[in-house]
């Protein structure tokens, strides 16, 4: 086989909890026009994605990306920091 990439899904989002071990919480949002309405609407999912080492910490904007399924709820993994939190 030559070059074939594989097609997986990436996704920048917010992470909004990092309590479990291994593991962040991330929040997707995306903006939809609504079917009947034609409003933009902001739409969001939370996803469970695996942080190997601990690094990525509540505030931080990362990317994941879909994996095989690691656990119950999580096929996701942390690929990389996007921006790191503001320190308050």
């Amino acid at each position: 086989m030559s070059d074939t990439k594989k097609l997986t899904r990436t996704l920048i989002g917010k992470v909004v909890s990092d309590k479990r071990a291994k593991t962040v919480t991330v929040l997707v949002e995306r903006r939809v026009k609504h079917a009947l309405y034609g409003k933009i609407v902001s739409m969001s999912s939370k996803y469970h994605a695996h942080d190997e080492k601990g690094e990525y910490h509540l505030g931080d904007i990362i990317e994941i990306t879909e994996s095989r399924p690691l656990s119950k709820t999580k096929n996701w993994v942390v690929t990389k920091l996007v921006q790191k939190a503001a320190i308050v």
